[in-house]
């Protein structure tokens, strides 16, 4: 018995690739945890992967009934956690993410990182389709197998972009902070964008 579906995990791994982008989170993770020890960006790199993966799980198995249950329409998850990331990609812009007071003994790793910017509602939504539309014990499988493997690319490319910053220096991170300011703003503005289109389009 084929326990394994490829076409179903390949399908999967690159829908959650694209729209989770572990390439991408690589200086938004750099700009949301500089200052702090290695030791301590290290575990941020895992909690932020291990959150992301147990909202997408409980969304992958729960979700459409805690959608339904809350009357929460997918565009209205849409434009708040666009509304979220805003909040975070103007800290960044303006350097207030640089003070102590203000991120130090925040946990990052869980809001913004986990959630709403690695287990965004692009992410949610593609996983409850998945889960949905798969067939069998082999595709449930590849589904879920795909959903693992995707977290632990996002892991390392967290958890390896740190050596990053031991190359540019403070100087560089001042840079990279400002220009992962630019590239949140514009992800939170077209989410935000994509919810209101949502809503114009249900009604």
């Amino acid at each position: 018995m084929n326990l394994f579906d490829a076409t179903v995990f390949g399908s999967v791994f690159l829908t959650l690739f694209v729209i989770m982008d572990p390439p991408g989170i690589t200086p938004i993770f750099l700009a949301l945890t500089s200052g702090r020890a290695t030791k301590v960006q290290r575990r941020m790199a895992w909690q932020a992967a291990l959150v992301a993966f147990g909202v997408i799980a409980v969304f992958g198995v729960f979700g459409q009934q805690v959608l339904d249950y809350l009357h929460v329409s997918v565009p209205a998850l849409m434009v708040a956690g666009g509304l979220l990331l805003l909040l975070v990609a103007l800290d960044l812009l303006t350097g207030k993410a640089e003070e102590p007071t203000q991120t130090k003994d925040v946990n990052v790793a869980l809001v913004p990182l986990g959630m709403p910017l690695l287990a965004g509602p692009g992410a949610i939504v593609s996983v409850i389709l998945a889960v949905q539309k798969a067939e069998g014990v082999a595709q449930e499988v590849s589904v879920w197998g795909a959903i693992v493997a995707v977290h632990l690319v996002l892991w390392l490319a967290m958890r390896f972009s740190l050596s990053v910053i031991r190359v540019i220096k403070d100087s560089g991170v001042v840079l990279v902070t400002r220009l992962s300011g630019m590239l949140l703003s514009a992800i939170a503005v077209q989410q935000i964008a994509n919810g209101v289109t949502g809503f114009v389009r249900g009604t």
